[in-house]
C-alpha cells in the first residue's frame, strides 16, 4: 500500500489522509459485499464506505457513544430495507481487519507502539469498540424488525375481521379467502368485542367471498355465532358459496334457527335498510 505519512500524524488523521487507500483496501476485503455497495445504497440510501470510515475514525479515537449511535442508525436502515446479515457480518470482518492493517503501517512508520502494554490495551480498545458497534447494530436491527413484525402482526389481525358499520346499529363482516382456527379465534375475539363496543345490534356475516373453510375452524364459527347470539346481537349469514355447503354438512351442523341466512349481501342490507 502507497500511504501518506508526515512523521506527526495520529492515527485519526493518517487514516483520514490516506481514506481513498482505506476505502480501496477495504473493497478488495469484502469480496461478496462490494458488488453490491451501490445497490445497497440505491435500496436503503445505505452509504457502506461512508459509515465504515465514520467508524474507523470514531473508533481510533475512543468515541464510544458515536460508535454506539452509528450502529444503532445503521441497523435500523438495515432492517427497514430487509438487508441479509450474511452481508453485513463479512463487512464489519473487513472493516476490523482493513483498520489493523493500516495500525500496522501507523506503527511501521512512526514506530508508535513500540510497548508492549500499549500494543495490547489498543488491542482490547479497538476490538472492543468494533464489537460495541456490532451489538449495538445487532440490538437495533432486531428491534425495528420486532417492531415491523409487531405491526404486520396488527394490520393482519384487523384484516383478518374487517367489521363495516353500515348504520348505527348494523355492521357487515365480510368473510375473504381461506377461515383457519388461527384466523377463527382472531374473528371470534374482535367480533365479540365490536359488538360489546360499539352496541351492534345486527351483525351480517358475508360468505360471499370465502374460498375455503378448515374443519376446527367450522366449530370455532359455530362457537362465534353462539357468542353472538348470548350478546343479544342478532346474526345473519349472507353469500354461502356451494363448494362451502358441503363442509357443514360433513360436520354434521346447522345455523339452528336463531340465525336468518339470506342468499346475498345486498338482500340482506335492503330487508334492514329500506323502509317497510
Amino acid at each position: 500500500m502507497e500511504l501518506h505519512y508526515d512523521g506527526d500524524q495520529g492515527m485519526k488523521d493518517f487514516i483520514r489522509d490516506n481514506r481513498k487507500e482505506f476505502e480501496r483496501k477495504l473493497l478488495d476485503e469484502a469480496v461478496q459485499v462490494r458488488d453490491k455497495v451501490d445497490q445497497i445504497n440505491i435500496i436503503g440510501n445505505i452509504n457502506l464506505l461512508d459509515n465504515a470510515y465514520n467508524l474507523a475514525l470514531s473508533v481510533v479515537q475512543n468515541k464510544r457513544d458515536e460508535v454506539t449511535a452509528l450502529g444503532t442508525k445503521e441497523g435500523v436502515a438495515w432492517a427497514g430495507h430487509s438487508l441479509t446479515l450474511a452481508f453485513k457480518l463479512e463487512w464489519i470482518q473487513a472493516i476490523r481487519k482493513t483498520l489493523w492493517e493500516f495500525l500496522y503501517e501507523y506503527d511501521k512508520e512512526g514506530d508508535k507502539l513500540s510497548q508492549k502494554d500499549e500494543y495490547y490495551n489498543l488491542q482490547i480498545k479497538i476490538n472492543g469498540l468494533v464489537d460495541e458497534f456490532f451489538r449495538s447494530f445487532f440490538l437495533s436491527y432486531s428491534s425495528y424488525k420486532d417492531k415491523l413484525l409487531e405491526s404486520k402482526n396488527k394490520l393482519v389481525e384487523s384484516l383478518s375481521a374487517p367489521i363495516i358499520p353500515i348504520s348505527e346499529k348494523i355492521s357487515v363482516l365480510p368473510l375473504i379467502g381461506m377461515l383457519d382456527e388461527f384466523r377463527g379465534n382472531i374473528i371470534e375475539e374482535k367480533v365479540l368485542n365490536d359488538i360489546g363496543k360499539k352496541g351492534v345490534q345486527v351483525l351480517v356475516l358475508d360468505f360471499s367471498g370465502l374460498a375455503q373453510m378448515e374443519g376446527n375452524a367450522i366449530h370455532f364459527f359455530m362457537k362465534l355465532l353462539d357468542g353472538i347470539t348470548m350478546m343479544g346481537c342478532k346474526a345473519i349469514i349472507t353469500g354461502v358459496r356451494p363448494e362451502v355447503v358441503p363442509l357443514f354438512i360433513e360436520q354434521d351442523l346447522s345455523f339452528g334457527k336463531n340465525i336468518e341466512t339470506k342468499a346475498t349481501l345486498q338482500q340482506a342490507l335492503k330487508d334492514f335498510l329500506e323502509p317497510k
